[in-house]
């Protein structure tokens, strides 16, 4: 699996977060950790049509992006927001965010 910051990436929140108290670091992960997982919901949707979301050249299904569904999730981090896509046939069931899931990292 592939490391989700490196070094360098880790040095930059440092110093962005620095003189910071406890609950605003950890608010600035939880903002880290919403934008995780909305880019997983994204690639999920990209990988259950097929195409990526500005290559509908490419498109082979009739099934095609439908826009997003406003969702509040709570995590270890406190209440995220997401914005869940949807698909026009409704087939799209994603996995990181189950339906009807309100409890992330239980």
């Amino acid at each position: 699996m592939a490391k989700l910051m490196d070094k360098e990436d880790i040095k930059e929140f440092v110093k962005e977060n620095m003189g910071k108290d406890l609950g605003s670091l950890e608010d600035a992960f939880a903002e880290r950790f919403k934008h995780v997982i909305q880019a997983m919901l994204e690639a999920e949707m990209e990988n259950e049509l097929g195409y990526s979301k500005y290559n509908w050249k490419n498109k082979e299904t009739s099934n095609s992006r439908n826009g997003h569904s406003k969702k509040r999730v709570k995590s270890k981090f406190g209440n995220i927001d997401l914005k869940i896509p949807r698909d026009t046939e409704g087939e799209f069931e994603p996995t990181v965010v189950k339906k009807n899931e309100r409890r992330l990292l239980k």
